[in-house]
């Protein structure tokens, strides 16, 4: 009898722990983490910045006649001198992304202070004076352009571009005679150039808005035949210089982009 009432109350407890065991082993379901973001660049929009980096301007020159006299043929060689120095500033455009590509076109204006003053010796004898006896200081002070741009996305958050358009530039020359003592012998300054630019970069877009680049851009202004003033110490009539300048700019710089195409933002 002890041995039925054991087995029984032994049996009954069995069934009661089963099921609670089964919910003990049960599967736990818990809710997948949600994915990470996407960000999605938006380039179109308007935007300033400021710029920093080096330029070297190239100029060379020739006497083509006097004020007021004939033509000198052929022209005498006036000398070419080259000269690096800082130039920084800043620019202005607006962007437009085509929806659903990366392409990514604009127009662009940049103005940048600076101050490359190269000089060379003028290799041409001069009645009175020998070879070397004036040396040609040249002055480039401003540059401004005005630039398309057309551009591709390597990725969401990287533009490559080309760009290019016309271009301004303010210039002094002057000649200075070393004979017997240095003296002004005469000046052009002030003088407007008007030409071309080309160039290409690279825009990382590192932040909701802002932007770093780095570019490089070609200048050219041609020839301009250049009327110069006698110094106080000249006799006789200035010279009209036939000049060239081409100019060679590499930039650093950082854009805040106002995003009327709208801003970036992040899927899920």
């Amino acid at each position: 009898m002890n041995k039925f009432l054991t087995g029984s109350i032994a049996a009954v407890a069995m069934a009661l722990a089963v099921p609670a065991l089964a919910a003990d082993l049960a599967p736990h379901y818990s809710k997948a983490p949600a994915p990470a973001p996407v960000m999605v660049y938006n380039w179109s929009g308007c935007y300033i910045g400021g710029n920093v980096g080096g330029a070297r301007a190239r100029t060379e020159q020739f006497q083509i006649a006097k004020v007021g006299g004939p033509v000198i043929v052929p022209a005498n060689a006036f000398g070419v001198s080259e000269e690096t120095n800082f130039i920084g500033g800043g620019q202005i455009g607006c962007d437009y992304q085509w929806p659903g590509s990366g392409f990514v076109v604009g127009i662009q204006g940049m103005f940048d202070f600076t101050d490359i003053t190269s000089s060379h010796v003028v290799p041409t004898a001069f009645p009175g004076f020998p070879v070397g006896s004036f040396i040609s200081n040249n002055r480039t002070k401003d540059l401004f352009s005005v630039t398309g741009r057309v551009g591709y996305l390597f990725a969401p958050q990287v533009l490559g571009y080309v760009k290019g358009g016309g271009a301004w530039a303010r210039i002094d020359h002057n000649f200075i005679g070393t004979v017997p003592a240095p003296f002004l012998s005469e000046s052009a300054n002030g003088i407007d150039r008007q030409g071309w630019t080309v160039g290409a970069g690279l825009e990382w877009m590192f932040a909701p808005g802002w932007s770093v680049f780095g570019e490089f851009n070609w200048y050219d202004f041609g020839q301009r035949d250049i009327a110069f003033v006698a110094g106080p110490a000249t006799v006789g009539a200035p010279d009209i210089v036939r000049t060239r300048l081409e100019i060679g700019q590499a930039l650093v710089g950082v854009n805040y982009k106002f995003n009327w195409g709208g801003p970036v933002v992040a899927r899920y």
